[in-house]
């Protein structure tokens, strides 16, 4: 036997059964239980509480999500300086949770009453999604809320680039230049990050495109389950 590391005569490695290596080894299987229960549960949450059955509910979907496809890869293939969500009926949508939001940040100070307004916009769409997950059920739409969460968010970045030029018009018909700046000068001025609205506007936006393209296959595949539910 070799210092006590290996059995000459049966060929027991020792070292296999060292309380370390034995606590390593269940630490790896115990974090590769947890990973696979982690994923087995979002599963179900994402993709698998959803059982619906009925035939119409499955065209309804598919006319929905044709048209998160149509109108969404519209948003995705459009730059954002030519502030295309920004001129879409659903900024109208997006303007009084905006505003709200505003209000509701009041407490909270200057700096967080100003970003309120960019924060309202896109909890509310985050809200619906986890309604529809938790309180219904209904995975997919949940897609349509992270889909809307998406829009919400491309909506912002032109606001985002606008922070240095302030040309964009605003609710009062004005732009920022005619007043004391609007939303996101004053965020990137507080933070002196100015110079950098560009940069996160281009990222906000990009952001906004993932998450959109995700929407789009997480509702592609839910109609998928539910047809083979239904015809296989």
């Amino acid at each position: 036997m070799d210092e006590g590391k290996e059995c000459v005569r049966c060929g027991l490695l020792f070292a296999k059964y060292r309380p370390e290596v034995v606590a390593a080894r269940l630490s790896s299987g115990q974090s590769s239980r947890r990973k696979s229960e982690w994923l087995m549960t979002a599963k179900h949450w994402l993709i698998e509480s959803d059982t619906t059955t009925d035939s119409m509910t499955l065209y309804g979907r598919v006319a929905v999500l044709t048209a998160m496809i149509w109108w969404g890869w519209k948003f995705i293939t459009t730059p954002l300086e030519t502030n295309y969500t920004g001129e879409s009926f659903l900024h109208l949508i997006n303007l009084p949770f905006h505003e709200t939001g505003h209000v509701i940040f009041v407490p909270f100070g200057r700096f967080m009453t100003i970003l309120g307004g960019t924060l309202g916009q896109i909890l509310m769409p985050i809200v619906c999604l986890g309604t529809f997950l938790v309180k219904t059920r209904d995975p997919f739409g949940a897609s349509v809320a992270l889909w809307w969460t998406a829009e919400s968010m491309m909506d912002v970045a032109p606001y985002i680039d606008d922070a240095r030029a302030m040309d964009l018009l605003l609710l009062g018909g004005v732009t920022g230049k005619e007043t004391d700046g609007h939303d996101w000068n004053n965020i990137l001025t507080m933070l002196d990050l100015l110079e950098w609205d560009h940069w996160l506007a281009h990222l906000t936006y990009n952001v906004g495109i993932l998450l959109m393209l995700a929407s789009f296959v997480w509702g592609g595949i839910i109609l998928l389950r539910q047809y083979r539910r239904l015809f296989t």
